[in-house]
């Protein structure tokens, strides 16, 4: 659905005002939604978030509005944080591990991002774990350069505090997660491990794993998936050869950008099923991520 489809068409405020307010908003949509993506993990949920947005853009006093794009980002942003704190709630029954929504990157600038940090899945699931205004200033910082000073105002903090959520959020971030790989040794470890997966070779798979390797599946109650992460390099190996043989039969499997990074997107008779990628450090990969509750793959198709 386009602005000019939801556009009002009663007339209020003037169709030529309006129409530059359509224009004004399709320009600043992909900021606003890789805002609100990175906030939430979710397409949907970003998506409409970002409805709401052009909503209240609608009718507000634009002319009142000095820079257009920062009152669209701060709005953004507010929301944003408002529906973090009740997306936890949610996730919190959720079934199973919760991944983000995964979202196609290769051909589309959909996400808007001059940066791609805070893009990728370990990130993403590492600042499931930070407060919401935590989580803002560092997406809007690290993702968007946004100067501390206008953070400070979109966030409602003062500029030092501000620094300080920055800062521990930065932290948190290298501390928990091993230097990445590149993006192309992850799509070489990506390859390896679907071809090792397929065939159950439980050798080559433990050869790919880091000692520590955890494998999350999330089905979100709708499919069949594990419902609690497996952990520990010969027990995803064994995890993944025991059900090598019903899981691969018949599936096709499409390489795409997820994410900013090489995914696998497996299909069987035509209809996508699982999205499933890796993270790797130099010690190999870290976390292996299958991604199967259907309402929350659709994004991931780059023909979508």
């Amino acid at each position: 659905m386009t602005v000019a489809d939801t556009a009002p068409t009663d007339g209020s405020g003037g169709s030529g005002d309006l129409e530059q307010a359509a224009a004004i908003f399709s320009d600043a949509r992909p900021r606003l939604f890789g805002i609100a993506y990175r906030m939430l993990g979710s397409v949907g949920e970003a998506e409409d978030l970002v409805q709401e947005v052009w909503l209240r853009w609608q009718t507000c006093d634009r002319d009142a509005v000095v820079n257009p794009v920062a009152f669209l980002a701060t709005v953004t942003t507010r929301l944003s944080i408002n529906a973090a704190r009740s997306a936890r709630a949610r996730r919190e029954t959720y079934i199973g591990p919760w991944l983000p929504e995964p979202v196609a990157t290769g051909t589309d600038p959909h996400l808007g991002a001059e940066r791609d940090e805070a893009l990728g899945f370990a990130v993403l699931l590492l600042l499931e774990r930070l407060s919401p205004k935590e989580r803002a200033a560092y997406v809007l910082r690290e993702a968007f350069d946004y100067p501390y000073r206008q953070i400070a105002d979109i966030v409602q903090l003062g500029e030092a505090a501000v620094r300080q959520l920055v800062s521990r959020a930065r932290r948190h971030v290298v501390a928990e997660r091993r230097a990445p790989v590149s993006g192309a040794e992850q799509r070489r470890l990506l390859t390896a491990f679907v071809a090792a997966a397929r065939s159950g070779d439980l050798a080559a798979l433990e050869e790919l794993f880091a000692a520590d390797v955890t494998s999350y599946s999330d089905g979100g109650g709708a499919v069949r998936a594990s419902r609690i992460p497996v952990v520990g390099a010969f027990r995803v190996a064994r995890y993944v050869r025991t059900f090598a043989e019903r899981f691969w039969t018949g599936v096709e499997v499409e390489w795409a950008s997820v994410n900013g990074q090489a995914s696998a997107l497996l299909s069987r008779d035509g209809v996508m099923f699982a999205v499933v990628t890796v993270s790797a450090s130099a010690e190999g990969i870290d976390q292996v991520l299958w991604m199967m509750n259907p309402a929350k793959i659709t994004a991931a198709s780059p023909g979508r």
